[in-house]
């Protein structure tokens, strides 16, 4: 019987593709083994380096990731002993609360344990606040992996969970993760870790569709399914489940390097434990909002597994099969590639300003092995990626990472380096010193061009004019990123909003203080503000306070507003589009607000985001090659509607979502009624007819997280119908303004 979990095999005309790009790297390879100078043999040797050090880490990818686990959760058995451990040393007591709020709120009988390595008052108090146990220790003995262990001392549950104090769980994460542990065999199950703030450094949006890409997509998408084909899914550290006596057999985590996820994982596999790796994301953290938190996050993921490297082999660990050899030493290689990388940014300065190349031959030969090669190098990662790789943004992160990667590696040869942990919710400031790598690149590429003109025209060169033209598009490339990288850069460190803002379109009904009633929808939400489009009363000024009714799943919230700022909609004095304001919850109120934003992929399913797109192949051959399915809430735009039953009175009022434009679509967060005659208003920034129809059930896929109901809308003929229950009940009205097209707003 076979060992491997299902599968799905890389499609045909992608299996055709790498066996053609292996044949081209062969052939290139062994070209390129004869054309290094003799003149410059350590700069030859280098960039050849470098290019084996490419196609050897494409190997290893091509291994990882032939193969992709599917998996099916199976139920889990009641009675299980479950201890949720959240353990924090110094994030923002709001942040570590609404994971807690979430992990208490998970839907299997469980005990959430906060671990503070901090020893907070604060923190202590937040724990009673909540219902949950605390646990605190006398020192920080080994970071993370001892804050676990101490805890594994003070707790019994045979199942232990691992939640980063910024990752949130949805509320099954429990029921579909632990039926695994029915095998005896299973060490650990894994998910995925996402994230809730779409606007942090890693994550890239195309253009106002539904397209929104994370630096890790490739890796929680695809190289983990492929790692867990072979038995070697590593365990992240967070989001996962750890049997305690695998725990036990190794000693409890692993302790001695600053990544303890990795150590722990091979120490899990060299017990002959499986792992199991369930790629439905079930849990949602914060991305690093800057590059400091996300540089300092990726050299202490470096350093950590150098670490290991050094304590544990790798290659030689006994108790590892070879195909868990192989990934591991994939995982532990990827941080070498900053070298590599810093090989190509300055091969090409040297080669124009000194005119030394690193390959001898000549321009019509050199573009004959080259361009097939490149190309095909580019189009093997796309179609590998199953359209989670993104290469032109996987470029970007590696030009700025590559220095933070280089320096990881350092630690190889001395451990003892220093890292940072990782801030979570805090701004960064003055971080733009972390990008100084990519502003030596960019100034070292672009002014080596008009210094090589100018050598070439004085005869000062011995570099030949086509030699020149290639190596001053390379530079120029170099250069591109590197820009890129800075100007992307500085606009995420443009973010001044404290908390993120989700993309969430809900219906609400603001009073002010003279009485007048606004409907209308907010449509970027968070725990503290909002965004507000209506028909609203002219006049309305920043220091307002307002009374609103935001409608939630399950029933009406009410806040205290305060006007903060006024969108404009025209040049007409005091007439504004939308307003946004701040507001405050306690209690019950806030438990519910945040248990409706985080621990869900809910912005997802009402935007319809993807991370993944079309590769070439998945276009040119969509019935062998599957591509992203398309989503029905993309790109729709969305206005507050309440609807009552035909001849009901208005107290059975039920709100809703209406799409904007042709082919009118119907979101609730409550399922609604079919097949009845139902009376619908419509509030936007203009008054919209009452009228009369049925809805019908549509078909909403992939979705996850709390309900979500679609209808289409049948007109229903009647007669003028009087009733004035759902009139606008201000009877103030403000011109009409089109909104931005983007997801989630009102037009």
């Amino acid at each position: 019987m076979s060992q491997h979990p299902p599968s799905t095999a890389l499609e045909l005309p992608r299996r055709v593709l790498v066996w053609g790009f292996l044949a081209v790297s062969l052939w290139y390879l062994t070209w390129r083994a004869g054309t290094l100078n003799p003149e410059a043999p350590v700069f030859s040797a280098l960039v050849y380096g470098a290019e084996i050090f490419g196609v050897t880490t494409t190997l290893l990818h091509l291994f990882m990731c032939w193969r992709l686990s599917v998996r099916s959760a199976p139920p889990p058995r009641e009675g299980l002993g479950v201890d949720v451990f959240v353990p924090s040393y110094n994030e923002p007591v709001e942040l570590v609360r609404k994971t807690l709020l979430a992990a208490q709120a998970m839907d299997y009988p469980h005990t959430t344990w906060l671990l503070d390595d901090g020893r907070r008052s604060e923190m202590k108090a937040l724990a009673e606040e909540l219902g949950c146990r605390y646990l605190a220790r006398a020192d920080n003995a080994h970071a993370k992996a001892g804050n676990l262990n101490h805890a594994l001392t003070h707790s019994t549950g045979e199942l232990v969970v691992v939640f980063d104090a910024d990752h949130a769980p949805r509320r099954d994460f429990l029921v579909k993760t632990l039926g695994y542990f029915e095998d005896p065999a299973v060490g650990f199950v894994q998910t995925p870790q996402d994230f809730y703030n779409l606007d942090s450094y890693q994550h890239r949006r195309r253009g106002a569709g539904g397209t929104v890409w994370t630096e890790q997509s490739l890796f929680f998408r695809v190289i983990q399914r492929g790692k867990d084909y072979w038995n070697a899914a590593f365990f992240c550290g967070s989001c996962a489940v750890v049997r305690r006596s695998a725990l036990d057999e190794i000693g409890g985590f692993a302790t001695g390097t600053v990544t303890e996820d990795l150590h722990t994982s091979i120490r899990i596999h060299a017990q002959g434990y499986k792992s199991v790796y369930h790629a439905e994301p079930m849990a949602f953290g914060l991305a690093p909002e800057s590059i400091e938190p996300f540089i300092g996050q990726r050299v202490r993921w470096g350093q950590g597994a150098m670490h290991v490297w050094r304590k544990e082999g790798i290659l030689f660990h006994r108790g590892l099969s070879w195909a868990q050899r192989i990934n591991y030493l994939a995982s532990v290689l990827t941080y070498f590639d900053g070298w590599q990388k810093a090989v190509f940014y300055i091969a090409p300065v040297i080669v124009l300003l000194t005119g030394t190349l690193p390959l001898i031959t000549g321009t019509s030969e050199f573009l004959w092995h080259f361009v097939p090669y490149y190309l095909l190098t580019f189009w093997v990662f796309e179609e590998m990626g199953r359209g989670y790789g993104r290469s032109l943004f996987i470029e970007q992160y590696n030009m700025a990472r590559f220095a933070a990667f280089a320096w990881a590696t350092l630690a190889w040869v001395w451990p003892n380096l220093k890292f940072r942990v990782t801030r979570k919710g805090v701004a960064a400031r003055g971080a733009m010193h972390f990008i100084v790598p990519q502003w030596t690149v960019m100034a070292l590429n672009f002014a080596a061009i008009p210094v090589a003109l100018s050598l070439w025209w004085l005869g000062a060169s011995s570099l030949p004019f086509d030699g020149m033209v290639a190596n001053s598009i390379w530079a120029l490339v170099n250069g591109a990123l590197a820009l890129a990288v800075i100007s992307f850069t500085a606009t995420t460190q443009s973010h001044t909003r404290a908390g993120y803002r989700f993309k969430l379109p809900l219906a609400a009904e603001f009073h002010t203080a003279g009485g007048a009633v606004m409907r209308g929808t907010v449509d970027d939400l968070s725990d503290t503000g909002l965004r507000f489009y209506a028909d609203l009363v002219p006049g309305l000024a920043v220091g307002d306070r307002l009374h609103a009714r935001i409608e939630l799943p399950d029933g009406p919230l009410q806040l205290q507003a305060e006007v903060r700022g006024l969108f404009p909609g025209s040049e007409d004095e005091g007439v504004a589009r939308a307003i946004g304001c701040r507001f405050s919850t306690r209690g019950d109120d806030r438990l519910r607000l945040e248990a409706f934003l985080f621990g869900s992929d809910l912005q997802w399913a009402v935007n319809g985001y993807s991370d993944r797109v079309h590769t070439p192949l998945s276009r040119l051959f969509r019935k062998a090659v599957p591509g992203p399915m398309p989503h029905p809430l993309t790109g729709l735009r969305w206005n507050a509607a309440w609807l009552r039953r035909a001849g009901s009175d208005a107290a059975a009022n039920e709100p809703a979502l209406l799409s904007a434009g042709e082919g009118e679509r119907l979101l609730s967060y409550r399922a609604l009624p079919e097949g009845q005659d139902m009376e619908i208003q419509v509030f936007r920034r203009t008054r919209a007819a009452k009228r009369r129809v049925r809805l019908q059930a549509a078909e909403l896929p992939g979705l996850t997280g709390p309900g979500l109901h679609l209808y289409d809308l049948h007109p229903v003929l009647v007669g003028p119908d009087p009733s004035p229950a759902l009139s606008h009940a201000s009877g103030l009205r403000g011109p009409r303004v089109e909104a931005k097209s983007e997801p989630a707003t009102v037009v």
